[in-house]
C-alpha cells in the first residue's frame, strides 16, 4: 500500500508543480517582479522588454550563469530547497518536483532561444509575452492552468513565411 501512495505521489507532484509555475509567475514574478529594485523584478524589467524587442527571443539566455536566467535558476533552488523535507516523507515526489523544476528552465529556456519552435509548441508563453496583455497566460510548460482559471487570453497575429515554414517542419 505504502508503495502505491509512492507511486501516486509523481503525477500529484507534476500537478503541483504546474499549479504552482501558475501562482509563482502570477503573483510572484509579476506580482512582485513590476517593482523595481524587487529580486523579482529581472522577470518584468529585463525578460519581458528583452522579449518584446525581439519578438520572444532573450539572448540573456545564452549565458545562464548572469542576469535573468541567473535569477531564475536560483529562484527554481531556492523553490526545491523548501520542498527538502519532503524526500524524507515523499522522495518519489520531491525527485518529481526537482525533475519538473529543471525540465521547467530547459523548455523556458529553449522557448526564447528558438521563438519560432515557442511560438508553435507553447502558443500561451508566446501569447503571454507577445499579445496585447502580458498579464494573462501565466503557465509556461503548459496550460491547463490557465484554462481552468480563465486567464487563458488568445493572441492572434499573422504569421510570416518563417513561421508558417517552421509549422510544415519536423520537430
Amino acid at each position: 500500500m505504502i508503495y502505491l501512495l509512492h507511486i501516486l505521489s509523481i503525477p500529484l507532484a507534476i500537478i503541483y508543480s504546474q499549479i504552482s509555475e501558475w501562482v509563482i509567475h502570477k503573483y510572484i514574478l509579476h506580482g512582485l517582479g513590476k517593482k523595481r529594485g524587487s529580486f523579482w523584478s529581472f522577470h518584468w524589467h529585463a525578460h519581458h522588454k528583452s522579449c518584446r524587442k525581439n519578438k520572444n527571443r532573450d539572448d540573456n539566455y545564452l549565458d545562464g550563469m548572469q542576469g535573468p536566467p541567473l535569477r531564475e535558476k536560483l529562484g527554481l533552488f531556492l523553490l526545491v530547497a523548501v520542498h527538502f523535507p519532503l524526500a524524507f516523507y515523499a522522495p518519489l515526489f520531491f525527485l518529481t518536483l526537482i525533475f519538473c523544476a529543471i525540465r521547467y528552465y530547459r523548455i523556458h529556456k529553449y522557448a526564447h532561444l528558438q521563438p519560432i519552435w515557442g511560438k508553435i509548441f507553447l502558443r500561451w508563453h508566446y501569447d503571454h509575452h507577445m499579445g496585447k496583455t502580458q498579464d494573462a497566460n501565466w503557465g509556461v510548460t503548459t496550460d491547463w492552468v490557465d484554462r481552468l482559471m480563465k486567464t487563458r487570453v488568445y493572441y492572434e497575429e499573422k504569421d510570416g513565411p518563417a513561421t508558417k515554414k517552421a509549422r510544415q517542419k519536423k520537430f
